[in-house]
């Protein structure tokens, strides 16, 4: 199984590695952990040839002046998060395929050969998604270029962009904490494979309603959902519209929601700022059923006919002694959010 996974077998040494890819041990070993493996003995083979070709390939990105060394180990570190948690999942996966097909009393070497031909097509599938994820960030990247160009007047005296730093970008976004209410109550009276049907349809559900309503979904813990958007208006409808639907969806507990609109910093997959530490604190106080904003998404809102909006009675939150919520109700032209 090992060498239908990892493309051959473990044949080199940490130092047999570095030597063959020209790559330092101690650059190695940085890599190596970031990747999220554990560190290895000097002289164990546990090293594959793909794992020198790799580590060249990263050594041609340096080249290139596409990364640097500095983010190469960040990029590593982000590629090791993400990628991580889907292989969980696709080893789950195969695991209960083995385990079906063993019943028909199939022998080891016809299962091996069904893995290894069914391990390309998985492959081919998270090649598209990612090209097709690359094309849509694309796409919106250069639009925002073409747009500041049109915007911003060229001619002396202009202020120079600040450069950003690899892998980051700062822009003003709206973010989003949608999470069930009474999770851990609830979980005390469910079995394994009910828990297992209530997170997928959590899942399933704030998936489809982030992805229609134009905006992206970071990443999901346990019973909390983080996505941001463009605007404070997609934004608020995504929020709306997850409210109604779980409301409708007598398998799931209540929801609610926290927005907050702010500098947001992006890095390698995963959002940073006040903003953000303001929407978790929102959901913190936030009633079942209900939208809690901030005052600068409130603002965004402000004078449009398809929002209610209510300030209440500021709170004392974990870093925020007055914080200023605002409740957020569909106006009566309210719709649901856009879909292709």
């Amino acid at each position: 199984m090992e060498e239908v996974l990892l493309g051959g077998g473990r044949v080199w040494t940490r130092r047999e590695m570095a030597e063959r890819s020209g790559v330092g041990t101690g650059r190695t070993a940085q890599i190596w952990r970031a990747l999220g493996f554990p560190m290895v003995e000097e002289d164990a083979r546990v090293f594959t040839e793909a794992d020198v070709e790799a580590l060249r390939a990263g050594e041609r990105l340096i080249a290139a002046g596409l990364i640097t060394e500095e983010s190469e180990i960040m990029m590593a570190r982000a590629l090791g998060h993400h990628l991580s948690r889907l292989a969980e999942w696709e080893v789950h996966t195969l695991w209960s395929w083995i385990n079906r097909e063993s019943e028909f009393a199939l022998d080891g070497g016809t299962l091996m050969a069904h893995a290894a031909a069914l391990l390309p097509e998985m492959e081919q599938l998270q090649q598209h998604v990612w090209r097709r994820h690359l094309a849509a960030y694309a796409e919106r990247v250069l639009a925002e270029a073409q747009e500041a160009t049109r915007a911003v007047p060229s001619g002396p005296g202009q202020d120079e962009p600040l450069p950003d730093h690899e892998g980051a970008d700062v822009r003003d976004r709206a973010v989003g904490f949608t999470d069930m209410v009474g999770y851990t109550r609830m979980t005390r009276g469910l079995g394994n494979a009910e828990l297992v049907r209530v997170l997928d349809l959590f899942e399933s559900l704030t998936g489809d309603v982030v992805a229609e309503g134009r905006g992206r979904v970071v990443k999901t813990i346990g019973d909390e959902v983080l996505f941001v958007c463009e605007s404070a208006s997609e934004a608020a409808d995504i929020a709306l519209e997850l409210t109604a639907r779980a409301e409708s969806e007598a398998r799931l507990p209540q929801v609610r929601t926290g927005l907050a609109h702010g500098a947001v910093l992006s890095r390698f997959g995963d959002v940073y700022g006040a903003a953000v530490n303001v929407a978790a604190r929102l959901t913190a106080v936030a009633r079942p059923d209900t939208v809690l904003v901030n005052t600068e998404l409130a603002g965004e809102l402000s004078g449009m006919p398809a929002y209610e909006l209510r300030s209440l009675r500021p709170v004392s939150v974990r870093g925020y002694s007055r914080l200023r919520p605002v409740l957020l109700r569909p106006g009566r032209t309210h719709g649901r959010p856009r879909g292709d």
